[in-house]
C-alpha cells in the first residue's frame, strides 16, 4: 500500500469522526438494522442457501440492499446479480483467450436454458470463478421463478454479453481509451443501464413503480450511466494498470498526448483538469435520475434504486479534483 493511500485512509477516517451524525447512522446501518423480511432459513431450499451465500460472497455491496426487498423480488434481484455476476467474471478473466471467452460470452445467456450447466475454465486466481463452478445452483433457483423474471433475466444477459463481445474485439480499445463522450456513453449503458432497464421491467411487473417508466426507458439509461460513469474515472489507474481504458479520446485529449501521461508527476494537473470535466459531464444525468425516483412507490425499491445513485454522487464528489484518483483506487464515503 502507497504513502498517499494510507494518508488517504487516514483522512478518510478523521473525517468520518469529524461528522458524529454520519458516523452513528452508519453503525446502525451496518449493526442495527433490522431487515423488514428476514430469510426463512428453517424453510430455504439448499440450492437456495447456496445462492444467497453467493450474493453475500460476490455482491457485498450489493447484498444489504437487495435484502430489503420482499421474498418473491428478491429472488428474482438475488439471481438476476448472480447470473450477470457469472457473465461478468468470465468478461474479467484475462487468463481466458478470446477463442474461448468470445464465444462463451455470446452463447451465455443460452446456458439458462439449462438446469446443470457449469464451468471450470477461469484462472485459478479469478475471485469468483466457484460462482461458475457450482452455477447449477444458480440454474436451479432461476427455473423456479416466474416466467417473466426468467425472460427479462434472459433478455438482459443477452444485450450485455453482446455489449462485452463488442468492447473486447474493438481493437481502439486499450491505452487510448474510447473514442468520444459518445462512446464513453455507450459504454456505460451497457454496463449498467441495461441491468437498469431489466430491473425497471421486472419491478415494474411487481406494482413498485409508475408504469410510465416503461415508456421513458431513457430514465433507466440516464440512471445506469450516471451511476457507472463515476466507476470508470474511479478506476483510471487501476484499468492503465490492466493495459486499458475506458475514458473518452475527446476529453483526455484536450489535456496530454498520451492517457498514461496523467500518472506521471509533470501532468499531475492536466489529469486533475480532465477527471474534473468529466466529473462534471455526468452531472448532466442528474435531473433525469431525481425524475426516475419519483416514479418508484416501493420503500423497499425505491432504496434500491436510490442508494447506488447516491453512491455515484458520493464518488463524484470523492473524484472531483482529487489527484489520488491518478495515483490509487479511491472509495467514496458513504
Amino acid at each position: 500500500m502507497s504513502r498517499d493511500t494510507i494518508l488517504y485512509k487516514i483522512n478518510k477516517i478523521i473525517a468520518l469522526l469529524k461528522h458524529p451524525t454520519e458516523l452513528r447512522a452508519a453503525i446502525q446501518l451496518k449493526f442495527f438494522r433490522k431487515i423488514p423480511f428476514p430469510r426463512d432459513l428453517a424453510n430455504e431450499r439448499e440450492t437456495e442457501s447456496i445462492c444467497y451465500n453467493f450474493l453475500f460472497k460476490t455482491g457485498r455491496s450489493y447484498a444489504p440492499v437487495i435484502m430489503e426487498l420482499n421474498p418473491e423480488l428478491r429472488n428474482v434481484i438475488m439471481l438476476f446479480y448472480l447470473v450477470l455476476r457469472a457473465l461478468d467474471t468470465i468478461e474479467d478473466d484475462m487468463t481466458l483467450d478470446n477463442e474461448v471467452k468470445i464465444p462463451l460470452l455470446k452463447s451465455f445467456h443460452l446456458k439458462l436454458n439449462s438446469f446443470d450447466w457449469t464451468f471450470n475454465g477461469n484462472g485459478p486466481n479469478e475471485k469468483d470463478r466457484e460462482l461458475l463452478v457450482q452455477y447449477n445452483n444458480v440454474l436451479i433457483e432461476y427455473h423456479k421463478i416466474k416466467p417473466f423474471y426468467q425472460q427479462v433475466i434472459k433478455d438482459t444477459t443477452q444485450k450485455m454479453e453482446d455489449g462485452m463481445a463488442y468492447y473486447i474485439t474493438n481493437n481502439d480499445i486499450g491505452l487510448t481509451g474510447l473514442k468520444t463522450l459518445k462512446d464513453y456513453e455507450d459504454y456505460a449503458y451497457y454496463v449498467v443501464g441495461v441491468v437498469t432497464e431489466g430491473l425497471i421491467q421486472i419491478t415494474t411487473k411487481a406494482g413498485y413503480n409508475d408504469p410510465i417508466l416503461l415508456d421513458n426507458m431513457y430514465l433507466s439509461k440516464s440512471m445506469g450511466v450516471f451511476i457507472q460513469q463515476p466507476i470508470v474515472i474511479r478506476d483510471y489507474k487501476e484499468d492503465l494498470d490492466e493495459g486499458r481504458s475506458f475514458l473518452p479520446e475527446e476529453v483526455w485529449s484536450k489535456y496530454a498526448k498520451h492517457l498514461s501521461d496523467f500518472a506521471q508527476d509533470e501532468y499531475l494537473d492536466q489529469g486533475v483538469y480532465c477527471i474534473s470535466e468529466l466529473v462534471l459531464d455526468d452531472l448532466k444525468y442528474v435531473e433525469d435520475v431525481l425524475l426516475f425516483l419519483s416514479l418508484v412507490y416501493d420503500p423497499s425499491a425505491f432504496s434500491f434504486y436510490a442508494i447506488p445513485a447516491t453512491l455515484g454522487m458520493a464518488t463524484l464528489v470523492e473524484i472531483f479534483q482529487n489527484p489520488l484518483v491518478l495515483r490509487t483506487k479511491i472509495n467514496a464515503q458513504f
